[in-house]
């Protein structure tokens, strides 16, 4: 079905023929069909030149017809995304979205009211040398939903995958753990809390993680329980580890995603001085994460 917008609460995905689309598709159809919501396929299909141009009217162009057969082209490329799908998934209610024109406008549109809005890490456009490319660059700083930036999952040879959630003892804490819970859950997987802070005298020791038992860091626990406690009270069917580490925060949860299958953070703009440790870090992290990360908008 070909709609102006898609249902409201979708899982939302970005479909423009790349094999990173292909994964994006895969991942939001499984999220769609866990949380038993709408999954609504979107493509920006090309501009054709404005109607009244002089070559088009010199060379007998239709531009009606030309942003038909585009609108056209779009759809039977959904139609090949959706194939797999709806063989997976029968059952799963799937809409699709065309339109001609920039990309990030129709997705950050879309973000209004989707539940999710996933993108893959690398597109067919001109960025496409990049691993992050304008689209999901835009769509991370700017959209009013979650986004998740999907990668192929990678092998996890050291343990079972898990969801890693990074929050910094802040009010939006509870936006970034009411996902990561929510996807830990509908995903079977354990969640990893994962909260740094700065400590020169043992970062210069080369001592990152914080051991078992290691004193003096109450007041550091205390932001993780008081972070989790509330969420994990809520999902008892999830596996809640807590883990404090020092440094600097991106570099740090960069790290972690090595053995992770999900990365869930906030993102919000902030004061200079402020990000040293916990600023916005969010686009630094998708762009060098080894697995896929969700990103929850926290205002300015």
């Amino acid at each position: 079905m070909t709609t102006s917008t898609g249902p409201a609460g979708s899982v939302v995905v970005g479909v423009d023929g790349s094999p990173s689309a292909r994964h994006a598709v895969t991942w939001a159809a499984q999220q769609a069909v866990a949380e038993d919501r709408p999954l609504v396929l979107v493509h920006a299909g090309p501009t054709p030149a404005p109607a009244g141009t002089g070559w088009m009217e010199a060379a007998g162009v239709d531009h009606h017809r030309m942003a038909t057969l585009l609108k056209d082209d779009a759809r039977a490329l959904l139609d090949q995304a959706a194939a797999p799908v709806r063989a997976a998934h029968p059952e799963l209610e799937v809409h699709y979205v065309v339109r001609l024109g920039d990309a990030r406008e129709m997705l950050l549109e879309a973000s209004a009211e989707a539940r999710l809005l996933v993108v893959g890490t690398r597109g067919l456009g001109p960025v496409r040398h990049l691993l992050l490319g304008s689209v999901s660059s835009a769509l991370v700083k700017h959209a009013t939903c979650p986004v998740v930036v999907v990668r192929p999952e990678p092998e996890h040879a050291d343990g079972p995958a898990r969801v890693l959630a990074g929050v910094a003892g802040e009010p939006g804490d509870a936006a970034v753990l009411d996902l990561a819970f929510d996807l830990a859950g509908s995903r079977r997987l354990p969640l990893r809390v994962f909260h740094c802070f700065w400590d020169a005298v043992k970062i210069a020791e080369g001592a990152r993680d914080v051991a078992p038992g290691e004193p003096g860091l109450d007041d550091e626990w205390l932001v993780l329980d008081r972070a989790v406690r509330p969420h994990a009270d809520a999902h008892p069917d999830v596996e809640v580890q807590l883990q404090l580490t020092r440094g600097m925060v991106d570099e740090r949860l960069i790290r972690a995603s090595r053995d992770a299958a999900l990365v869930v953070l906030g993102h919000r703009r902030k004061p200079f001085l402020n990000e040293l440790v916990y600023g916005s870090v969010a686009p630094v992290v998708v762009e060098r994460s080894a697995c896929t990360v969700a990103i929850v908008p926290l205002g300015s």
